[in-house]
């Protein structure tokens, strides 16, 4: 009877899938675009769920060359993994459909410009980022008319006096961090990155500085009078656990005391505007005009998560990819290190000043530009329409998107498309540059639509300069004095290390963000130059 029953329901599901994705594909149509038609829904829940287990044992079979292409599609990380093969083979504007609905992939520049400079038009969908409120509302999944309260506290405190800060205590980190790496080896770039990124958020906060020290998987907590920094990583480190549970189970009395912890108060730097945007919401009560200025308590916790989860996270896993990349590509590691010490060789990096050095470190900040284009923390932005038609201005043509349609800016698509950059499967910062030494070399700045990794219109990350002078100031540190090197494997020349190192930095996975699946399987040395 059970078997009887749960085939009737599987036929019953697969009956009523089958319905609704030819109902979907029949109004797509109407769009005027190259379709493709998946039978899963990429973010069924339960297909999520054992989506990795499922690829896993079909990529151990020799199936590859019989699967259907829409397999392609199907997997996760497949913004990564078909880069922009779809779009040359489709087309920069194409569609996916699905039994749940219909998604516009964008890789056109114009198109994508369109959509994400027209913010109420196209609009965030908010069910998908309520994942993110682990501690309260935030900015991530703010409606339409609410975003712009969010976006106007949040945007406060990240000024010009915030990032010298940043950049003085990213310095004192990384030197602590070279030195570390110097004395007891390099033993794991991707955590001791985090560990680095940690300290430089912690101490932005409520300015105060914090030690470096490498990483440690079994550190065990036994103080309930917990620092901020101490919080901070216990929330960090189990990020994916919090966005599952949530808070409130975390904190039921029938789980082990050990899960739970009470912090004291602290106070000072970055968090002052939040909660100040807190005094503006309840001083201002019973006035509508000052109280729509600030943020409810719930929701400056809220943005506090998002804030240093995304700010984190990022910065941490670029400094990763960065690292690694260097490795493997030693002629553009010794032309960073060329500018480093033509600007400051000579002088302890804790004299550079942020208005004088950041702007001239240009390599360096191509290098973070070329690694997010490679390898984006995010590989989508998501926008729909709501109850009406949409017109999108594509570069040769305009289409009509219907309404309740999903439609996504393809970052990996647009990042890898030989129109936007010529051979963009290399690694290749001086792309990103214009000029020579003798006549002071500058930043390319990349056209509208066509570069994504911080978004782009309205709702670009705010976080952007933060994560540029962290990450310029990170990398010039490491290579005034030193050189980032590989241990060979047995008698392993140049091009054979390149390509193993390649391999690593290609095994990623999205969870959240986008990251090495394992970065420990090149080992590293520092060596001081």
């Amino acid at each position: 009877m059970f078997a009887l029953t749960t085939f009737t329901l599987a036929a019953a599901y697969l009956t009523w899938s089958l319905i609704c994705l030819n109902i979907n594909y029949t109004r797509a149509k109407t769009i005027g675009i190259p379709l493709v038609r998946l039978p899963i829904d990429p973010l069924n829940v339960l297909f999520q769920v054992f989506e990795s287990h499922v690829w896993a044992l079909l990529d151990r079979l020799p199936l590859k060359a019989v699967l259907p292409r829409w397999t392609t599609y199907a997997r996760r990380c497949w913004f990564l993994e078909d880069k922009a093969e779809t779009s040359l083979r489709l087309g920069k504007i194409w569609g996916l459909v699905t039994p749940v609905g219909i998604y516009v992939q964008l890789n056109d520049p114009e198109a994508i410009n369109d959509v994400l400079s027209r913010r109420l038009d196209f609009q965030r969908p908010t069910e998908p980022y309520k994942i993110l409120e682990v501690f309260g509302p935030c900015i991530s999944s703010a409606t339409a008319g609410d975003w712009a309260r969010h976006r106007k506290v949040i945007a406060t405190p990240f000024n010009e006096s915030i990032m010298s800060f940043v950049w003085s205590k990213s310095i004192q980190q990384a030197q602590d961090l070279v030195s570390c790496w110097l004395e007891d080896g390099l033993r794991s770039c991707s955590k001791d990155t985090r560990t680095l990124s940690l300290n430089v958020l912690a101490a932005t906060g409520f300015k105060k500085s914090f030690k470096f020290r490498h990483w440690k998987g079994n550190e065990i907590y036994s103080d309930l009078n917990l620092s901020y920094h101490d919080a901070l990583q216990i929330i960090l480190d189990n990020a994916l656990l919090l966005l599952i549970l949530q808070p409130k189970f975390l904190s039921s009395r029938y789980l082990p005391t050990s899960w739970q912890r009470q912090g004291a108060k602290g106070s000072g730097g970055l968090m002052t505007s939040l909660v100040r945007a807190g005094d503006d919401y309840y001083t201002g009560s019973g006035d509508i005009n000052t109280r729509s200025k600030g943020l409810s308590v719930d929701e400056m916790f809220g943005n506090i998560f998002v804030i240093n989860f995304a700010g984190h996270d990022t910065t941490a896993n670029t400094l990763a990819f960065g690292v690694l990349l260097l490795a493997a590509h030693p002629k553009i590691q010794t032309w960073v290190a060329e500018e480093v010490r033509r600007l400051g060789k000579s002088t302890n990096p804790e004299s550079w000043q942020y208005n004088n050095m950041f702007p001239k470190l240009v390599r360096c900040q191509a290098v973070m530009h070329e690694i997010l284009r490679l390898y984006p923390p995010v590989l989508a932005l998501q926008k729909g329409t709501r109850s009406a038609i949409q017109v999108i201005h594509a570069s040769n043509c305009t289409i009509a998107i219907p309404p309740n349609v999903q439609v996504f800016s393809c970052v990996p698509a647009t990042h890898y498309h030989p129109d936007h950059y010529p051979n963009p499967l290399c690694f290749e910062p001086s792309r990103w540059i214009k000029g020579d030494v003798d006549t002071e070399e500058q930043i390319v700045h990349p056209r509208k639509g066509a570069y994504l990794a911080w978004a782009d219109g309205p709702q670009v990350c705010p976080g952007m300069k933060f994560s540029q002078v962290e990450f310029v100031a990170v990398l010039a540190c490491i290579f005034q004095r030193c050189r980032i090197e590989t241990f060979r494997l047995g008698a392993e020349d140049d091009e054979a290390m390149k390509v193993r190192v390649m391999r690593v930095l290609n095994d990623c996975d999205f969870q959240l963000l986008l990251r090495m699946n394992d970065a420990e399987k090149v080992q590293l040395k520092c060596v001081r130059v």
